[in-house]
């Protein structure tokens, strides 16, 4: 099976050597890797050039976007930019992030994966971040969730639900829709993958408000937002988040905000979500 893999960079000359040399040491290669160099203003573009000039698969797209770091939109549509440079002759796409290192059995893994059944329509491994010396998963969601840093798409999946949505939220939405297409997804938790710089480092109040409006555009409805808030809040050990994401759902909520799903799709999601919170409460009694 060939993967391809696109990789959003801003100003990331510290670690995408790191990253591009754990692709190089992979034991199955990707047959395309293309970098995009979104607005960088460090030496992330002369770096990626030296490594194309010596790998042919590997290539390098500019994009000129706002310098603004808002999760979501801004890392997908440079993604997006990445994968107009593609043909169709790959049977998994990878979006990944330009500050993870992996294990140099990663792909292997992951293609053996997607081979064992035809239904599998995603699968990643699990980030770690370094604490205290030590390399500790980064605990943000459940283990059945694959972070946003390392995405592997079946090509028939990624079609069916519509590619990548240019929002915050896109990471679950893309999950959801594989349920609701009735795919599978697959979390391997012997993939300890580097992240070398932790989720949310950069985000300010705006984009604190923007994850409620994500859970609002999910069509999660009040309720399962407000579990999920609180949820989150905790495990980011930020309680007061979760104030911020309540009010990032009324504002998306007033302005009539579009939703990233159908109604079908959403109802599905609401279901399938308190479904899964009724199956964790019965877990704990």
């Amino acid at each position: 099976m060939n993967y391809y893999i696109v990789i959003p960079a801003h100003n990331e000359e510290a670690l995408i050597s790191l990253t591009l040399d754990s692709l190089l040491s992979q034991t199955v290669l990707p047959k395309k890797v293309v970098i995009v160099n979104d607005n960088s203003t460090d030496k992330t573009e002369e770096i990626v050039l030296a490594y194309a000039k010596e790998h042919p698969f590997i290539s390098l797209v500019n994009k000129s976007s706002s310098a603004i770091h808002l999760p979501g939109s801004k890392v997908i549509q440079a993604f997006h930019e990445g994968q107009k440079q593609l043909d169709e002759q790959y049977d998994i796409l990878v979006k990944i992030d330009a500050d993870l290192i992996f294990p140099s059995n990663y792909f292997e893994t992951i293609i053996t994966h997607f081979k064992s059944d035809d239904r599998i329509g995603m699968v990643g491994g699990f980030c770690y971040i370094e604490k205290n010396g030590e390399w500790v998963l980064e605990n943000l969601t459940d283990k059945d969730h694959i972070r946003g840093a390392l995405k592997a798409y079946r090509k028939e999946t990624f079609k069916q639900i519509g590619g990548l949505k240019p929002a915050m939220g896109w990471d679950t939405v893309d999950e959801l829709l594989c349920k609701f297409y009735n795919w599978k997804i697959v979390t391997d938790q012997s993939l300890h993958v580097k992240h070398l710089k932790p989720t949310g480092a950069n985000y300010n109040k705006t984009a604190r408000y923007k994850q409620g409006e994500a859970f609002y555009t999910l069509g999660y409805g009040l309720l399962i937002t407000s579990i999920a808030s609180l949820k989150l809040a905790m495990r980011k050990g930020k309680p007061l988040l979760f104030i911020d994401y309540i009010k990032g759902f009324l504002k998306a909520k007033s302005a009539k905000t579009p939703l990233l799903v159908t109604k079908e799709q959403a109802q599905f999601i609401r279901n399938y979500r308190l479904k899964k919170m009724k199956e964790k409460l019965f877990d704990l009694f």
